[in-house]
């Protein structure tokens, strides 16, 4: 259980309201802005006062009600959109760079972005027959049965339009500091919800703006897909480590609320897919040969599986495949087949 340090935060989470705008530290502010049709209700846009205007970390969806609540943040926080000189996007997610494109066109700032994201954006958000082939494909060998199929392959077009696109105009380094006049924050690399997720550390004011890498409840959606790297769940556990050693006082997430005593937290993450490991090899000693879609209905989830969303279903089978993989780079399971893949516990050696 995470130290809440976010109070105001935790308690509209609890009655499922939008929590305020907040003055967290000295010139950082929290401006939460609403992500449409989302358990996740909303993005946490952090801006740092600068001498010249504000820094903003993540934007938020590219909507009317998004876009009024980042102006309406800004205003209450002593500024306005047009101060805006940078956005720093943690990742390629709509709820964190949809609205990017948007604010630089009002604003004139800068867009950051790490290049293993920034590479995807064409194929993600404007030439997308490819990506969706692929989908397919990786769908299929996952066993989506066949009236299930085109919905799952369709499910995150319906968002293109939430995005503007945008182009990054600095592409930000493992380990280097970020050109923000007055604040020191480092770029902290760290793959697996997406390939090019980052986190911004800041050794003087001893905080960890982590994006959707660490948040205080839930976990990021881990899952191999087409703009993947091969094991994203095995680099996002080394991820986990990468921050586990840094000086942090408060994390600061995307989405929640802020709390404090990173390390506990990391060690309830990693118990947790240790657990989602030792579920499926369960699953498939029991039952040999099933396939991802097979697995993805019989695991855990915080609901239903027929209550499940269907852009939700294709994340979980993702991430039922990243759970797979890092089984078989540690022999633990293999496949046979690809129309669909089967998979079978192997003996411990």
């Amino acid at each position: 259980m995470v130290e809440v340090t976010g109070v105001l935060q935790k308690a509209a989470w609890d009655r499922d309201v939008m929590p305020p705008v907040e003055k967290v530290r000295p010139g950082l502010w929290s401006i939460p802005v609403p992500i449409p049709n989302n358990p996740l209700r909303y993005v946490l846009v952090y801006a740092l006062e600068l001498d010249s205007g504000v820094a903003i970390v993540d934007a938020g969806w590219n909507t009317e009600d998004a876009f009024s609540a980042l102006c309406s943040g800004l205003d209450e926080a002593g500024g306005s959109l047009a101060d805006v000189r940078a956005v720093l996007v943690t990742h390629i997610h709509p709820d964190h760079y949809g609205l990017a494109g948007r604010v630089r066109e009002e604003s004139g700032a800068w867009i950051g972005l790490h290049p293993d994201d920034a590479a995807m954006l064409q194929a993600r958000y404007i030439e997308t027959d490819d990506l969706l082939a692929r989908m397919r494909e990786f769908l299929e060998e996952a066993g989506v049965p066949p009236m299930k199929l085109p919905d799952l392959n369709m499910a995150s077009m319906m968002i293109r339009s939430q995005v503007t696109l945008a182009e990054p105009d600095v592409l930000f380094e493992d380990g280097k500091r970020v050109d923000i006049p007055g604040w020191d924050l480092q770029t902290v690399w760290t793959p697996g919800h997406s390939p090019g997720h980052v986190c911004f550390y800041s050794d003087e004011h001893r905080l960890l703006l982590s994006g959707d890498h660490v948040l205080p409840r839930i976990t990021p959606n881990i899952g191999v897909h087409t703009q993947q790297f091969p094991n994203p769940l095995g680099h996002y556990l080394e991820s986990l480590l990468k921050v586990q050693n840094l000086g942090v006082d408060e994390v600061l997430p995307a989405h929640e609320y802020r709390f404090a005593d990173l390390g506990s937290r990391l060690d309830e993450i990693i118990i947790h897919h240790a657990d989602r490991l030792a579920e499926i090899e369960r699953l498939l000693r029991d039952h040999p040969g099933l396939t991802a879609w097979e697995l993805s209905v019989q695991l855990t989830w915080s609901r239903p599986w027929d209550q499940i969303p269907d852009f939700m279903q294709r994340a979980a089978v993702g991430e039922t495949v990243a759970h797979i993989v890092l089984l078989e780079n540690h022999q633990r399971v293999r496949r046979e087949g690809t129309d669909p893949s089967r998979f079978f516990l192997l003996p411990e050696s």
